[in-house]
C-alpha cells in the first residue's frame, strides 16, 4: 500500500503543469537527438544538464527533463536505423538489420509503427518492475562482479553465432575485426601503446561514434551513390503506415520476452541496451521457426530489439536510484545531476525524498504515453524522408555524420578515420560481410577485456575466478551450448536426410 501511496504522490509531482511541459519538451528533444547519427542519449543528456542547472530547475524537474530526453532518444534512434540504415546509437544497430530491409520493401511505416509500440511495451514493463521490485533487484545486481560480467560478455559474443547462419566464416571474421579495433589505444593497466602506429590521436583508442558512423553512415552513402549511378531504385514507395492484426500477433511473444530480458540486463550496472538488444535479437532468431527470414525484413527482428532497448534503458534507473551506481553511461551523467543538487541516491531516498524518486518514475510513465502519441501520427512525416531526392539526402547525411564525429574530439583526424573506415566498410559490404557482428565485437570487446583484467586483478592472476560462481558457470555453460548445439543439430539433420 505504501508503494501505491508513494506512486500517487509521484503523479502529483509529474502532473504539475510545469513538469508536464518539461516532460513534453524532453520527449521531443530526445526523439530529435536520437534520430541524429552519432549523438545518442549520453550526448543529449550531457548537453541539457548544464542548461537544467543554469535555469535553476528544482531537482525533480531537472531529473524529469533528463530522463524524458533519455527515453526519447531510445525511441528516436530507430528512425534513422529503419529509414537510412544509419543507427542513431549503438542500441539501434540491431533494429537496422530488419528495419531497413522492410523500408526497402515499402514497409517503412509498418516498421516504424511496430517499433514505437514495442518500445512502449518494453518501457511499460520495465517501469512496472521498478515500481514493484526496485530494492530487491538492486540487491540481486550486486551479485555480478567482474567474473560474472566477463561470462556475460562471453555469452553475448557466443550469441553472435545466431547471426552466422548465412555465412559463418564471414560473420566470425567481421566480429574478430571488431574485437581487434577495440584493442587500439593505451593499455589502461600497463600504459603500453597498442596498434597506435606512433599516432597520438589513436592513444585514446578509436571512438565508437567514429566506428559506427564510418562503417554504417559513410558506407551507406557510397552504396546509395552507387545504386543511383546504376539507375537502381533503392527504396520502394511506402505503402500502409500501420501494422495489421497478423503482424501484431507475430510480435506479441518477441516483445514480451525481449522486454523481460532487456529489463534484467538493464539492471546490471554497465551492461546497457546494446547487449540487451543483441541478446534478444539473437534469441528470437533462434526461437523462430523460420530464422532465414531474419535480416531480410522480418517484423519480429524490429520488435524484439526495440522492446529490449527501452526496457533496458528504464531498468538502468534501478541501480542508480537504489545503490548510487549508474546502470548505463547516460544514468552516470544523471547521477552527476543528483550530486549537483546535493542528493545522495540509495534505498533511503525512496522514503526520505519520495517527491524526487516517485516523481521521476511517474514522469517515465507519462513520457512513454507522450512518446507513443507523438510517434504514431508522425510516421507519415518520417517516411517522407525516403522520398527526399538522393542529391539532397546524401549531402545531408554526410554533414550530420561529420558534425557528430567532429564533436567528439574536434579533430580532423577523426573525420579522416571516419572516411577510411567508411570505404573499408563499403568494401566489406560489397563482399557480403555483415557489419553488425563487427560493431558488436567492437563494443563487447572493450567490456570483455576490462572485466577480465578486473577479475584477474582480484584473484592475483588465478583464472579459476572466471568460473568460480554459479552465475558465471551458468552463463559460460549457455555460451558453450549456443556454440556447440547448432552445428550438432545441422550434422544430425544432414545425416537424417542422407539416410532417407
Amino acid at each position: 500500500m505504501d508503494t501505491w501511496l508513494y506512486l500517487s504522490q509521484g503523479f502529483e509531482v509529474a502532473l504539475v503543469p510545469k513538469n508536464l511541459l518539461i516532460a513534453l519538451i524532453g520527449c521531443f528533444i530526445g526523439t530529435v537527438v536520437g534520430l541524429l547519427p552519432g549523438l545518442g542519449p549520453i550526448n543529449g543528456v550531457a548537453i541539457l544538464l548544464p542548461l537544467a542547472f543554469a535555469l535553476k530547475l528544482p531537482a525533480e524537474s531537472a531529473l524529469i527533463l533528463l530522463a524524458t530526453v533519455y527515453i526519447g532518444c531510445e525511441y528516436g534512434g530507430r528512425i534513422s536505423s529503419i529509414l537510412l540504415n544509419v543507427p542513431g546509437d549503438a542500441a539501434a544497430i540491431m533494429t537496422a538489420l530488419d528495419g531497413h530491409p522492410m523500408a526497402k520493401q515499402g514497409r517503412a511505416g509498418v516498421a516504424l509503427s511496430i517499433s514505437a509500440v514495442s518500445s512502449f511495451c518494453g518501457s511499460l514493463l520495465a517501469i512496472t518492475g521498478i515500481i514493484l521490485f526496485a530494492p530487491l533487484l538492486a540487491r540481486w545486481s550486486l551479485a555480478f562482479g567482474p567474473a560474472e560480467y566477463f561470462a556475460l560478455m562471453v555469452f553475448a559474443i557466443a550469441c553472435l553465432g545466431s547471426m552466422m547462419s548465412q555465412n559463418p566464416i564471414k560473420s566470425l571474421f567481421a566480429a574478430l575485426i571488431g574485437l581487434g579495433l577495440a584493442t587500439v589505444g593505451v593499455d589502461a593497466n600497463t600504459g603500453v601503446y597498442r596498434f597506435t602506429f606512433d599516432n597520438v590521436h589513436l592513444s585514446d583508442g578509436i571512438q565508437f561514434i567514429v566506428v559506427v558512423i564510418g562503417l554504417f553512415s559513410v558506407s551507406e552513402i557510397l552504396l546509395m551513390l552507387e545504386s543511383t549511378a546504376s539507375g537502381q531504385k533503392a527504396i520502394k514507395k511506402t505503402g500502409r503506415l500501420l501494422f495489421n492484426r497478423k503482424e501484431a500477433a507475430m510480435c506479441v511473444g518477441p516483445t514480451l520476452r525481449s522486454s523481460v530480458i532487456g529489463f534484467f540486463v538493464g539492471i546490471l550496472p554497465g551492461a546497457g541496451a546494446t547487449i540487451a538488444s543483441a541478446i534478444t535479437y539473437m534469441t528470437e532468431k533462434r526461437l523462430s521457426g523460420n530464422s532465414d527470414s531474419f535480416g531480410k525484413g522480418d517484423i519480429r527482428g524490429v520488435a524484439a530489439p526495440e522492446a529490449a532497448n527501452n526496457a533496458s534503458a528504464c531498468g538502468s534507473f534501478i541501480p542508480m536510484l537504489t545503490l548510487g551506481v549508474p546502470g548505463s553511461g547516460t544514468t552516470a551523467v544523471m547521477l552527476g545531476a543528483l550530486t549537483l543538487y546535493n542528493i545522495t541516491p540509495g534505498p533511503a531516498m525512496f522514503t526520505e525524498q519520495p517527491d524526487i524518486v516517485w516523481g521521476l518514475i511517474a514522469a517515465l510513465l507519462i513520457a512513454n504515453v507522450l512518446l507513443l502519441i507523438m510517434n504514431i501520427p508522425m510516421i507519415g512525416v518520417f517516411t517522407r524522408m525516403l522520398s527526399i531526392p538522393t542529391w539532397f539526402l546524401v549531402p545531408a547525411i554526410a554533414i550530420v555524420s561529420a558534425v557528430g564525429v567532429y564533436a567528439v574530439h574536434s579533430t580532423t583526424f577523426d573525420l579522416m578515420l571516419m572516411v577510411g573506415l567508411g570505404v573499408f566498410g563499403y568494401l566489406l559490404r560489397k563482399m557480403n560481410f555483415p557489419m553488425s557482428p563487427l560493431i558488436l565485437g567492437f563494443v563487447l570487446g572493450e567490456m570483455l577485456e576490462q572485466n577480465l583484467r578486473r577479475a584477474l586483478s582480484i584473484s592475483n592472476g588465478n583464472f579459476a575466478i572466471l568460473w568460480s560462481s554459479n552465475i558465471a558457470q551458468i552463463l559460460l555453460a549457455l555460451a558453450v551450448m549456443v556454440i556447440v548445439i547448432p552445428p550438432v543439430l545441422r550434422i544430425m539433420k544432414k545425416r537424417r536426410n542422407n539416410n532417407t
